[in-house]
């Protein structure tokens, strides 16, 4: 029931980015550019190269800068005292990260790991700061994306707890393709690791194995210079 929600959830969006390449006229306002704005604005930020598997930051270092994702994607990731690490969340472009800093957090609460290779805005704490109290419509924006984040943040402690390794790995690889945001779907993707799949969706690297060649001969994903993701991969969530 839960998967179900989820599932539902992200057809919905896809439905919606459906609609919105209809012919058919809207009354509403074009979506806010996060990535223009930034790329525009009297902004103090430089742009930073990150290896696959590279650290971006470490659990207990200085928070200092918020950052905002260009290509590629994050993984966010915790250890408690025992040296057990949980994956958080797993963010791709367009999304920010860091901003534990903004709400007077000294150190990070977590370790932020590059997933492919990426590319990332780094904006000093002062700077993010400036901009949001300067410009209304990008405050209002990105407050909206972190409510909409922590939902799926949510939405992905659900899957951890209730879905079964299957049903994770498909959902992974959905969201690494964007399905189930407002951006168009992102539909190959660079080749990712499968060690690195398995840290991601919490089961081993024997097992995504399994499943990678599973959903290829369902249809569900092509392997044609990278990582193509079909939209019937959603068949796995939805189904009981």
């Amino acid at each position: 029931m839960i998967a179900c929600r989820i599932g539902a959830c992200v057809m919905q969006v896809v439905g919606n980015s459906a609609q919105t390449r209809s012919p058919k006229k809207s009354t509403q306002k074009p979506a806010f550019d996060a990535r223009a704005f930034l790329d525009s604005a009297r902004l103090a930020r430089k742009v930073a190269e990150f290896r696959n598997k590279e650290t971006i930051f470490s659990q207990g270092d200085r928070s200092k800068t918020v950052l905002y994702i260009q290509k590629g994607g994050v993984r966010l990731s915790v250890v408690n005292g025992a040296g057990k690490e949980a994956v958080v969340a797993v963010l791709g472009p367009g999304d920010f990260f860091g901003e534990g800093c903004l709400a007077g957090q000294p150190i990070r609460m977590g370790t932020a790991t590059a997933i492919t290779p990426t590319t990332a805005l780094v904006i000093e704490k002062k700077e993010m700061l400036r901009v949001l109290h300067d410009d209304h419509e990008f405050s209002d924006r990105f407050i909206t994306y972190m409510l909409s984040r922590n939902i799926r943040i949510e939405q992905d402690l659900v899957d951890q707890l209730f879905n079964s390794s299957e049903k994770r790995l498909a959902r992974t690889l959905l969201l690494l393709a964007r399905y189930g945001t407002q951006d168009q779907p992102q539909r190959v993707l660079p080749k990712i690791p499968q060690g690195t799949l398995a840290e991601m969706v919490g089961t081993t690297r024997s097992r995504v194995n399994f499943f990678m060649n599973k959903f290829r001969k369902l249809g569900f994903i092509k392997y044609n210079g990278g990582l193509q993701i079909n939209t019937s991969l959603l068949s796995v969530v939805l189904h009981d």
